[in-house]
């Protein structure tokens, strides 16, 4: 593992959480129409596969893939959907959206980029942090991805690297080393769900970009509204 460069050789893929029910936006984020005309998630597909590594999508059984309006299909940077790590989402019935939470996702998302059944190969054998996109946020996964690599040290023992405020983690916009793998599926086949208790004995944290404050965290429609203006002043 190599330090901070302006390459993705340390990524393995990326990962958008877009399967959250959203009962406050009253419509799936990942569905939101932006100033431009484009659905948030086609904003976050374009922009992460100008990383050229695999995007994988939890959208929680839900579909929201389908509806994918770029050419993705780049060997580079195919797109696919994931299923929550142990999900029991019936696709038939979705009156009530059930979720493991974002661990869940990204459970599945270590497992699909490292497991026997690998869709994937690269011939970058260093490559091992994966980057995890919320779908509550506007910050392009380039600029993520920029910001954070340079937090990354061969020596460092920890193995989440995500933003932080003055008060809050956000770590659901960070990258997570494939070694987590085991640690993190043994803490949920516990039952246990909760973000910040796992991964704070492993996180290193970035301070959080000023201008990036209104463009993330949007759970009403007035907050994705306020975020719309502050990405057009961009």
């Amino acid at each position: 593992m190599t330090a901070c460069s302006n390459s993705s050789d340390n990524l393995v893929g990326i990962v958008i959480l877009a399967g959250g029910a959203s009962k406050r936006m009253g419509t799936p984020k990942a569905t939101l129409t932006l100033p431009t005309g484009e659905q948030l998630l086609n904003y976050h597909v374009r922009h992460a596969s100008e990383l050229q590594v695999p995007i994988l999508i939890a959208d929680n059984g839900r579909g929201f893939h389908l509806g994918l309006d770029i050419n993705s299909s780049t060997p580079k940077s195919p797109v696919m959907p994931i299923a929550d790590y142990g999900s029991d989402f019936d696709a038939d019935n979705n009156e009530q959206i059930r979720t493991g939470g974002a661990l869940v996702a990204i459970e599945s998302a270590l497992q699909t980029l490292t497991g026997s059944n690998n869709l994937f190969t690269t011939n970058n054998q260093h490559a091992s942090w994966l980057l995890v996109m919320s779908c509550d946020s506007l910050i392009p996964a380039t600029d993520l991805w920029q910001k954070l690599q340079h937090s990354i040290t061969p020596a460092s023992d920890k193995r989440v690297i995500c933003l932080k405020d003055d008060s809050h983690l956000y770590p659901l916009l960070g990258l997570y080393h494939l070694d987590i793998k085991p640690d993190l599926r043994a803490y949920i086949d516990t039952g246990a769900r909760r973000v910040i208790p796992f991964i704070q004995p492993m996180v290193k944290t970035v301070p959080f970009t000023q201008d990036w404050q209104h463009l993330t965290n949007f759970n009403t429609p007035k907050d994705f509204k306020q975020a719309c203006a502050a990405l057009l002043k961009q």
